[in-house]
């Protein structure tokens, strides 16, 4: 058992007497322990990796006065009070099971950014779904901007959660990026608004089970204060949201890419509109933007703006403010990113749709596609996808470890699209792969690099993927 008990700490408390342990070091890791020593706990920071980033980060917190165990993320330190975990720890780590045994309470950055607020602190709008939290999170943070606010995109989004709430300027409202692995360490945040965008098999191998995996993405509803937002296509999530323990007078609140009922946002005539936040919703909607005003276009870009927009609402931002915001914003890197057009092909970059859920949504934007596809699978298989997207799909390039599972997917159902495999496996393949792609493309196609699986067995990460891909693009088609 520990030692200090820590169920109500706080940013005011003594922490003193509190030995923290953080495991990992990355991002958010690094500024929970940095903060916590700020406050004055015993901190041990822990991380299985001991590469050049671990050592550097590691050396700055020992020199503050952090016990530093590199190489070694599975055993939990004797006397720890606290587990706190970074946003990439799978839930079923074994430190974390050492932990839950010891009766160590485990804290995700989430869950430790929430008691560290100061007094005035910001409201939280957050963002989960299986496919689409950045885009929306960065929409989102786009329309609060436009309002005048002081506004920051944080959380699984790359910006520290911890250091925002401990910054000493402060915001009026923080776009808060959720991804599954921390939701399970979610103990008493209460956001004033939140979405799960979609829920769809995907990170089973670290959950263990889908079931396990959508209890996790429940969680963002959990003592929700104005709006628990859903998904009107997906009815996972509405069954999330009636299902969840919100604040009392807590508003469902779903969006749609069709008319809008009431209690909704919607499309009209090429209009987003709101039927939610509006006095008059029985009778009219309030227009917010066009379509048009959504880039790069795609259906579920134009569902990530409508989510983004019933958070932006719930906090009270004005119609011509999300408009704003959307023709402000910057797409994040790798999600539909046009790379070239030439002889009436165009090249696009979906490297971030690592699931079957994201591949088959990118898919579905297109009406003739070249589809580059392959990697880690991650334990998915891509019969469904298939099944849905045949129609869209004239050829596939396939790459990677797992690239037979998508190829026999497409023999059982897709038996006529053509399919070449890229056996190489140095991230010089790409060139391969885009000799074979400009092979089969035509006037009218889109050749779209939707991998529906993780990168690492080839690739840094998703983004290497898609730089190697853009990157010879260039040089086959602009050259």
């Amino acid at each position: 058992m520990t030692s200090v008990d820590v169920s109500g700490h706080a940013r005011g408390s003594d922490w003193s007497a509190v030995h923290a342990v953080v495991a990992g070091v990355g991002v958010a890791g690094f500024a929970a322990a940095d903060q916590l020593l700020h406050l004055g706990a015993r901190v041990t920071v822990i991380d299985a990796a001991d590469g050049e980033r671990q050592r550097e980060r590691a050396g700055i917190l020992e020199v503050v006065g952090a016990a530093i165990r590199l190489g070694d993320g599975d055993t939990l330190p004797a006397g720890a009070d606290v587990l706190v975990v970074s946003p990439g720890l799978p839930p079923r780590a074994p430190v974390i099971r050492a932990a839950r045994a010891a009766g160590v309470p485990v804290w995700g950055e989430l869950e430790l950014a929430w008691r560290l607020r100061g007094p005035d602190a910001a409201p939280w709008l957050v963002v989960t779904g299986t496919n689409g939290k950045t885009t929306t999170t960065l929409m989102l943070e786009s329309m609060l901007r436009a309002a005048g606010l002081r506004t920051a995109a944080v959380g699984n989004i790359g910006v520290s959660l911890v250091d925002a709430v401990m910054d000493p300027t402060g915001f009026d409202v923080l776009a808060v990026e959720v991804g599954a692995p921390q939701l399970p360490f979610l103990e008493t945040a209460s956001p004033l608004a939140s979405v799960c965008l979609n829920v769809a098999p995907d990170h089973v191998d670290l959950f263990g089970s889908y079931d396990d995996y959508r209890a996790a993405k429940a969680r963002i509803y959990a003592r929700t204060q104005v709006a628990a937002v859903y998904n009107a296509a997906d009815a996972e999530t509405l069954r999330m949201v009636e299902e969840a323990d919100v604040v009392e007078g807590c508003r469902a609140i779903g969006f749609t890419l069709g008319v809008p009922g009431l209690s909704m946002l919607g499309v009209v005539d090429d209009l987003l509109v709101d039927r939610a936040f509006v006095e008059t919703r029985r009778e009219s909607a309030q227009e917010l933007a066009s379509v048009h005003d959504v880039h790069p276009f795609a259906p579920h870009n134009v569902a990530n703006a409508l989510a983004a927009a019933a958070l932006a609402r719930a906090y009270g931002v004005a119609p011509a403010a999300v408009r704003a915001g959307l023709r402000a914003f910057e797409p994040a890197g790798h999600r539909i990113a046009g790379v070239a057009e030439a002889d009436g092909v165009r090249w696009v970059d979906d490297s971030k749709a690592t699931n079957c859920h994201a591949a088959e949504t990118s898919l579905l934007a297109y009406d003739s596609v070249v589809w580059v596809a392959g990697g880690m699978a991650k334990g998915q298989e891509f019969d469904d996808l298939v099944q849905r997207a045949r129609d869209h799909i004239r050829a596939a390039v396939l790459l990677g470890v797992d690239r037979e599972r998508i190829r026999a997917a497409l023999a059982r159902h897709a038996p006529d699209v053509p399919v070449v495999e890229v056996s190489r496996t140095d991230t010089g393949a790409m060139d391969d792969v885009v000799d074979a792609a400009a092979g089969f493309a035509r006037p009218g196609d889109t050749v779209l690099l939707a991998p529906g699986c993780a990168s690492w067995d080839m690739f840094r990460d998703y983004a290497q993927r898609g730089d190697a891909f853009a990157d010879a693009v260039r040089r086959r088609v602009l050259t």
